[in-house]
This record gives C-alpha cells, sequence and structure tokens, in this order.
C-alpha cells in the first residue's frame, strides 16, 4: 500500500507538471508514454521490441500521435499523416511482411499488433490533440482528475466494503460497491473542479461530463481486463512499483478519449 501511494503521488505530480507547462513539454511525454505502452502490449504476448512486426506497428502508433497534431496544425498539413493513409500503409507493410516470415508472422499475431496500434495510438493522439485545442489544458486536467478520482475511490471502497461482483469472469478482484465509489469521488472531484474554475462550465455540465468519463474510464478498465486475462498476465509491465505498468495506469483514459472524440462527430 505504501508503496503504492508513493509512486502515485510522484507519478501524477511529475504528469500533471508537464500537463501544465503544456505544448512539447507534455507532447514529448505523451510520445514516451505511448511507446511504453504499446511496448508493454507487445509483451503480453511475448513479443520483443526489436521484432520487424513490432517495429511496424510502433510506427503505426508514432504515425497517428503525428496525426493529431495535425489535426490541431501544430503540424503542416502534410497528406501522408492522414489516419486512412497510415493504417492503410501499415496493414500493407504488415501483410508483406506476413508473407515473407516462412509462417513466424501469422494472421492471429498480426491482428493483436495492429488492434493494439490503432487503440494505443489513436488513445494517446486522441489525448495530445486536446491538449492543444482552445481550454484543452483545462478539459485535459478535468477528464485526467476524474480517471485518476474514480480509479482511487473504486479501489478502496471494493477494498473495505466490496462483497458483489462486478464482472467476475474478467476481473475477479472488482465489485460493483468499488464501481460506485469510484463514480461518487469522481462526482465529488467534479464539483471540487466547479467550484476551482467557476468560469469553466456550469456545475451541472461538469457533473455530468465527470458522471460519463467515470463510467467510460471503468469500461476502459474492463477491456484491458479481458485482454490480460486471455493474455495469462496479472499486470502489462512492472515500471510503477504497485501499479503495474503504463498501460495498466492509462487503460481508462485511452478508452475516455477514444469515445469522447467519437461523441464529439455526432
Amino acid at each position: 500500500m505504501k508503496q503504492r501511494v508513493i509512486t502515485g503521488i510522484i507519478g501524477a505530480a511529475g504528469f500533471l507538471c508537464l500537463l501544465w507547462l503544456g505544448g512539447w513539454w507534455y507532447s514529448v511525454l505523451v510520445f514516451i508514454l505511448a511507446t511504453v505502452a504499446y511496448l508493454e502490449y507487445c509483451r503480453m504476448k511475448r513479443l520483443r521490441w526489436d521484432m520487424p512486426q513490432v517495429l511496424i506497428n510502433l510506427l503505426i502508433v508514432w504515425a497517428l500521435l503525428l496525426a493529431g497534431l495535425k489535426r490541431q496544425q501544430v503540424l503542416p498539413p502534410i497528406s501522408l499523416f492522414d489516419e486512412i493513409n497510415i493504417l492503410l500503409i501499415g496493414m500493407i507493410l504488415l501483410f508483406i511482411l506476413m508473407l515473407f516470415s516462412s509462417n513466424s508472422f501469422n494472421l492471429e499475431q498480426m491482428a493483436f499488433l495492429y488492434v493494439g496500434s490503432i487503440y494505443i495510438g489513436f488513445g494517446f493522439s486522441f489525448m495530445l490533440e486536446l491538449m492543444w485545442s482552445e481550454n484543452g489544458t483545462f478539459f485535459s486536467l478535468l477528464i485526467i482528475l476524474v480517471i485518476w478520482a474514480t480509479d482511487t475511490g473504486a479501489y478502496f471502497v471494493g477494498k473495505h466494503l466490496g462483497k458483489h461482483k462486478l464482472w467476475p469472469a474478467i476481473s475477479p478482484n472488482k465489485t460493483i460497491e468499488g464501481s460506485l465509489g469510484g463514480i461518487g469521488l469522481a462526482l465529488i472531484i467534479s464539483v471540487l473542479f466547479a467550484i476551482a474554475v467557476p468560469q469553466f462550465l456550469p456545475l451541472f455540465t461538469i457533473l455530468a461530463f465527470g458522471f460519463t468519463i467515470s463510467v467510460i474510464g471503468q469500461i476502459g478498465d474492463l477491456v484491458e481486463s479481458a485482454w490480460k486475462r486471455t493474455s495469462g498476465v496479472k499486470d502489462s509491465g512492472t515500471l510503477l512499483p504497485g501499479h503495474g505498468g503504463i498501460l495498466d495506469r492509462f487503460d481508462s483514459l485511452l478508452f475516455s478519449f477514444i469515445i469522447l472524440h467519437f461523441l464529439q462527430q455526432i
């Protein structure tokens, strides 16, 4: 517990400092996080970073991040960094590699790597895109605080009051009580955010936003739990003592940024 708290405080402080600095400070951090997260994802299937199929998909992740910067006109409008071009070129390269791999790289492995590069690439790309947008720092801060509050509330309430399993087939330790505790703390943080920054959004809007993000984030957490369960691993990595890996800490955020981006298009 002590190790978990210390790691959480140090990691959160560093992350929030770079978010507040914004610009390229935050962008470089996101590139590093996306790289580590994807390599952790690959290790769940015992795939090394120096394998050609992993490197191709890592390039897809980086290209999607650059596409996010291009959408906010941080980078020039180069057509190569259009998402559809990135995904098509990546897919073609993977098929060519599969043809010349003498069956050591099969379709199942390709699908796993490709889906991961899309999920992680777009998730971190939308995270970058939001930060560079108008009021992006405040929106990013609200989303991150709500997700962290959800994780914290779910952990402590579930640990002390949890009795009813939420989805035992996917994540045996998660409980309904923990889930509700996470939503409750997320709403409290949303109210505090509205009080601290009253000119940002009306209280009701922030509460609705906080509730939605909290629920979406928990779904994202379950998605990664399903991945880990099918891969036979407990954590995606060991970089963060007491927390697992980068992907373990950012699974909820990635899913939230992807869904929010989709909702903005409706």
